[in-house]
C-alpha cells in the first residue's frame, strides 16, 4: 500500500531545541503544563520533569513514583478545581496529582493493595478519576475514586478485563452530563469496552465490547461532530477504528503504507500515539516512527474505511537514535515535542492541521 504525499509534505532535519533527561533514562511520556513540557523518566530514576518550553532547561523534578511511573497526563479541574494538573500512576499502586510548584503531590490515590496501575484519566467534571491495572493471579482491575476522598476508590470494577488494562479514556467535551460519565477501557486481552463509571453494578456499567482477537496497547476517542469513534492500536503494530457501539470499521497494519518515489523512502517500524487535531472534526493525526529514530505524520481521509487513501504529512529527521517513546503535539504553538529512549527530548517546528492534505475532508 502506497502512502500518498501531502502537497505541503516537508521533512525537517533541525530541532528547535534539544534537551537530555539528567539521568539517562529513557522518555517514556510527555505532556504540557502551563510554560513546562512535561516528561516520565523510566527505571530506575521514575522521576518527572519539568522544562521550560522556550529554552527545554530543566526547572524542576517531581520523584514520581516507587518501581515505575506508568501513566502521565495533565487534566483540568480535578476534585473540582479550576487549574490544569499533572497526574500520573505507577507500579507502587498510585495515582498522584502534583503541585508543581512545590514539586509535592497534592493528592494520592491508593488501590488498597500493591496492585500496578497503568493507565488513569479523569472525567470531565474532575470528580471521578479512573484507573486499569495489571493482571494478578486473575483479576485485572478499573479502579473508581472521588478525589476528594482519596484514600479508599470509590468502587471497583473486576470482570471488564481479564489481562492488564492499558489505557482508559473518559469521553470528553460530552453533550450530557451523562455521556461525560462514559469511560473507554482497552486491554491485553483484546477487548475494547465502554462503561458507565458512576454504576455500581459493574454487569450493569459495561455498555458495549469490542473484540480485536490481539493484544491492544493503547486506544482513545476519536471526536466526531456527530458521532465519537474509538481508536486502537496493538503490540504487534496494527490499528483499529470502532464505532461508537465498538463494531469495528477498519483493521490495518500501519507498517503497509509506504513511500518509495522521487528519491525519498518512508517505511514506518512502529506506530507511536494518535492525536486528535483540535481544527480537525473526526480525523486522527498517526505518529509513526523508523529504527532510525525519524518521526512521520500519518493521517487517512477517511479513518474509518479501510481502503481510503493515507497521506504522509511531516517527517521529522536526524532528532534521536533509536525508539521514539512519546510525542507532543503543542499545537498552540505549533511545537512537536519528540522523546526517546536515547534520553533525549526534542522541539520541533509543527505546521497546523489546516495546512496538511487529508485533513477536515
Amino acid at each position: 500500500m502506497s502512502l500518498l504525499e501531502s502537497p505541503s509534505f516537508e521533512t525537517i532535519s533541525s530541532a528547535i531545541k534539544s534537551t537530555t533527561h539528567p539521568d539517562g533514562s529513557y522518555v517514556l511520556a510527555l505532556t504540557s503544563l502551563g510554560n513546562y513540557y512535561v516528561s516520565s523518566a523510566s527505571a530506575p530514576s521514575n522521576a518527572i520533569h519539568l522544562f521550560d518550553k522556550s529554552s527545554l532547561k530543566c526547572v524542576q523534578t517531581l520523584k514520581g513514583h516507587q518501581n515505575a511511573t506508568t501513566a502521565l497526563r495533565t487534566v483540568r479541574g480535578i476534585g473540582g478545581s479550576d487549574r490544569h494538573t499533572l497526574l500520573s500512576a505507577g507500579k507502587d499502586g498510585c495515582v498522584i496529582t502534583w503541585d508543581e510548584r512545590s514539586g509535592a503531590p497534592t493528592t494520592q490515590m491508593t488501590s488498597g493493595r500493591s496492585r500496578t496501575i497503568l493507565s488513569c484519566d479523569t472525567s470531565h467534571d474532575g470528580l471521578t478519576v479512573a484507573a486499569g491495572t495489571d493482571l494478578q493471579k486473575e483479576d485485572a482491575f478499573i479502579l473508581y475514586w472521588d478525589p476528594r476522598k482519596p484514600t479508599v476508590p470509590l468502587r471497583v470494577h473486576g470482570s471488564t478485563h481479564s489481562d492488564d488494562i492499558t489505557a482508559v479514556h473518559f469521553l470528553k467535551n460530552s453533550p450530557s452530563p451523562t455521556s461525560g460519565q462514559i469511560l473507554l477501557s482497552a486491554s491485553t486481552d483484546g477487548l475494547v469496552s465502554t462503561s458507565n463509571s458512576a454504576e455500581d453494578d459493574e454487569d450493569e456499567a459495561v455498555l458495549n465490547v469490542g473484540s480485536w482477537g490481539c493484544s491492544i496497547s493503547q486506544a482513545g476517542w476519536i471526536r466526531g461532530s456527530s458521532a465519537n469513534r474509538v481508536w486502537a492500536a496493538s503490540d504487534m503494530e496494527t490499528f483499529s477504528c470502532w464505532s461508537n457501539e465498538l463494531d469495528m470499521l477498519q483493521n490495518c497494519d500501519i507498517r503497509h503504507p509506504s513511500v518509495h518515489s522521487h528519491g525519498r523512502t518512508w517505511v514506518t517500524d512502529y506506530m507511536i500515539t494518535c492525536h486528535n487535531t483540535k481544527r480537525s472534526d473526526s480525523n486522527l493525526a498517526v505518529f509513526v516512527g523508523s529504527n532510525e529514530g525519524d518521526v512521520a505524520l500519518l493521517s487517512s481521509s477517511n479513518v474509518t474505511d479501510s481502503s481510503a487513501q493515507w497521506t504522509i504529512n511531516s517527517v521529522w529527521a536526524k532528532g534521536h537514535t533509536g525508539v521514539v517513546r512519546s510525542v507532543f503535539w503543542d499545537e498552540n504553538h505549533e511545537v512537536l515535542v519528540t522523546g526517546g529512549e536515547d534520553s533525549k527530548i526534542s522541539t520541533w517546528r509543527c505546521p497546523i492541521p489546516g495546512q496538511f492534505s487529508g485533513f477536515g475532508k
